[in-house]
C-alpha cells in the first residue's frame, strides 16, 4: 500500500487518537507537578547542631576503634557528633551499612545511638515539634524513591496532625526528604500518571514510556509530512 496523502492522513488520525490521552495525562500531570511548587510552602529551614563540647572528649579516635575492635584500615570515615548533649565517635566501617558510635567520654557504645541522633536531627528541622523514631530504612520504597539517592536513612514521624514525615541520613547529619498527607497526595498523581509508577517492573514500565512517546514522535512527524504533502493542493 502507497503512503499517499490519504493513508498517512488515517494513520496520523488513529495514532494521534492513541497517543492523545497519554499526552493528556502527562501534560496534566506536569501542570500539577508545577502547581505544587505554587501552593506548597517551602520545607522549615533546618536548625544548626549543637556546638562540639572539645573539652567533654576524654577517649581517643584509636581508643574508640580499639573499643570497637576495629583497626584503622577499616574505618571509611570517623566523625565527632554531639548527641544527647554528649560528643561521640561516628565511624563508618567497611561490613557495617549503618554508623557505629563510641561516646568520647566514657568509651561506651550503644547500637541506639543512631536512631537518636536521627531524632535529634529531625527535631532541630522542624523547630522543636514532637518526633516519633519509625524505622530505618536501607532500601527505597513508594514513597521514598531511588530519585533521593540517600542510604540508610531513618523515617521519623512528626506529631503536628499533618502527617508530616521526614526521612534523616545520620551520615550526612541531614533530611533527605521532607513530606506530609497532600505534599504525597500530590506527589502519588505525578509519579503515578507521569512516570507509571502503577507498573511496578522498571523495564516494563520504560518500554510503555518509550512506546507512547514514540507514538507520539510519529503523530508528530505524519502531521509535518501530511502539511507537505498537501501544501500543493491548498496552493491550487
Amino acid at each position: 500500500m502507497a503512503l499517499s496523502p490519504s493513508v498517512i492522513r488515517r494513520l496520523h488520525r488513529w495514532i494521534g487518537l492513541t497517543c492523545a490521552l497519554t499526552v493528556m495525562i502527562a501534560s496534566g500531570s506536569g501542570v500539577i507537578h508545577m502547581v505544587m511548587t505554587w501552593t506548597q510552602s517551602p520545607p522549615p529551614r533546618p536548625q544548626p547542631g549543637d556546638r562540639i563540647n572539645a573539652t567533654a572528649v576524654q577517649v581517643t579516635p584509636a581508643d574508640a576503634l580499639a573499643r570497637l575492635g576495629r583497626s584503622d584500615a577499616a574505618v571509611q570515615s570517623m566523625s565527632l557528633r554531639m548527641i544527647g548533649g554528649q560528643p561521640w565517635y561516628q565511624m563508618l566501617v567497611a561490613g557495617s551499612p549503618v554508623p557505629l558510635y563510641v561516646n568520647a567520654v566514657d568509651g561506651h557504645e550503644d547500637p541506639d545511638t543512631d536512631a537518636t541522633y536521627a531524632k535529634e536531627i529531625a527535631t532541630r528541622y522542624v523547630g522543636g515539634s514532637p518526633v516519633k523514631w519509625v524505622r530505618r530504612m536501607d532500601s527505597f520504597d513508594g514513597e521514598y524513591i531511588v530519585i533521593f539517592r540517600m542510604l540508610p536513612v531513618h523515617r521519623i514521624e512528626v506529631e503536628d496532625g499533618r502527617g508530616t514525615r521526614l526521612y534523616v541520613s545520620t551520615l550526612t547529619g541531614s533530611v533527605a526528604r521532607h513530606t506530609d498527607n497532600r505534599r504525597q497526595f500530590e506527589a502519588n498523581i505525578f509519579t503515578y500518571f507521569h512516570k507509571y509508577a502503577f507498573i511496578s517492573s522498571k523495564p516494563w514500565r520504560d518500554g510503555v514510556l518509550v512506546g507512547f512517546t514514540s507514538l507520539a514522535f510519529l503523530a508528530s512527524l505524519s502531521g509535518i509530512v501530511l502539511f507537505f504533502a498537501t501544501a500543493r493542493r491548498r496552493v491550487s
